[in-house]
Parts: structure tokens; C-alpha cells; sequence
């Protein structure tokens, strides 16, 4: 019954510089509510389980930062990442979020807080495209554990009915948010459920 939204941050943990911009204004236990500054997103639709829909997507997205892309100027990077033909080379951030779309997942990668969507290059790969999206407020729960649908559910099942407590309404589906490679063992990683808050009614 839940939407999701992956996110599949850092092939390499080195890679991941830097976390979308948010400031905290609640905390309780594992559950915060957090305001997101507006940031730009690398996203694309790919069809699948939500397991393979992040592979998927990760894999034609990290292609985009690594160079594919219309840019043939060479910028200072945040990250000791190298500059290389055809195009410019982006430094990876987190996260990386996937979310329903009628039979699909939109899978995007954050972008870093340097570049707007006037300064991005152009993606050479059509179906990846760039995105404004605005200031909002998300609850958030983090956990740790495997990569799996079920811990997904569980956690975005918790975070509802802490959001239900407290009297909040969601504005959009869950967001599932990972902060690892798939390298680092399953009880150290970062794993966030991450919803929208409807505003409060006047």
C-alpha cells in the first residue's frame, strides 16, 4: 500500500560530501521533523521492484554524474573526483530518492548545493532530466538493517502512527532513504523513512 522513495546515496561512502540541507525543529527518539532548504535533483523512471527499480536507476544516474553529460568545461569540485571525456564529472551527495509514479519509480540523486539548474550541465541520456524542488517539511525516522522491503514498510508503518500521535498530516507518499554502499555491513548503515508534512490549516 505504500508508495516509496529509495534512496540508494553512495556507491562509494567517500563519495556521498554532502547531505541535502535541513534544520531539525523536533525530535523524539528516532522520529525528527525536519525543514528542507530547496535543492535541485538528477531524477529518472525506470519500471520494476522496488529492489531492482534503485539498481536500476542508480546505475543510468551515476552515469550522468560521471561525465555523461553535454559539459565540456572543466569546474572545482568539493570532492577528489577527477575530470575526464565527454563531460564534467559531479560529486555524488545524499540522498538518492525513488518514488512511485503510476507503474514506475522516480529515482533521483541530490544535487550538490554549488549548482542550480541553470549551471548543470545537460544530460546526454534523455531520460534523465533536472528538477527544482521547492523548501519543505519532512518527519523523518532513521534505522539501521538490511536493504528489504519489509524493513521499509515496518519503519513507514512506525512513522505514520508517530505523525498520527502528534497530529500531523502527510502531503506525498513515504521516501525510503539509504546512506551507505552496499558495501558496509547492515547494522552500521543509515537507512531513513522520510514523509511530507502537510501544512498546518490556518
Amino acid at each position: 500500500m505504500f508508495a516509496a522513495a529509495i534512496t540508494l546515496t553512495g556507491a562509494i561512502d567517500a563519495m556521498a560530501i554532502e547531505e541535502a540541507a535541513y534544520r531539525v525543529t523536533m525530535q523524539d527518539g528516532a522520529f525528527e521533523i525536519r525543514d528542507y532548504a530547496p535543492h535541485v535533483v538528477a531524477e529518472t523512471l525506470v519500471e520494476g521492484t522496488l529492489e531492482e527499480a534503485g539498481n536500476k536507476a542508480f546505475n543510468r544516474l551515476f552515469r550522468y554524474i560521471s561525465g555523461g553529460n553535454l559539459s565540456r568545461s572543466k569546474v572545482a569540485m568539493t570532492a577528489p573526483v577527477s575530470q575526464q571525456s565527454p563531460g564534467e564529472k559531479i560529486a555524488m551527495t545524499a540522498p538518492v530518492s525513488q518514488q512511485r509514479v503510476q507503474e514506475r519509480w522516480s529515482v533521483s540523486f541530490t544535487m550538490p548545493s554549488s549548482y542550480t539548474l541553470e549551471t548543470l550541465p545537460a544530460p546526454e541520456d534523455p531520460q534523465v532530466t533536472l528538477r527544482q524542488v521547492p523548501a519543505r517539511r519532512m518527519a523523518a525516522v532513521r534505522y539501521s538493517g538490511s536493504w528489504s522491503e519489509k524493513g521499509y514498510l515496518t519503519h513507514a508503518a512506525a512513522l505514520e502512527s508517530w505523525m498520527r500521535a502528534k497530529g500531523l498530516a502527510g502531503a506525498g507518499a513515504p521516501q525510503w532513504a539509504r546512506y551507505n554502499s552496499p558495501f558496509s555491513l547492515w547494522f552500521i548503515r543509515r537507512n531513513e523513512i522520510l514523509i511530507p508534512v502537510a501544512p498546518v490549516a490556518d
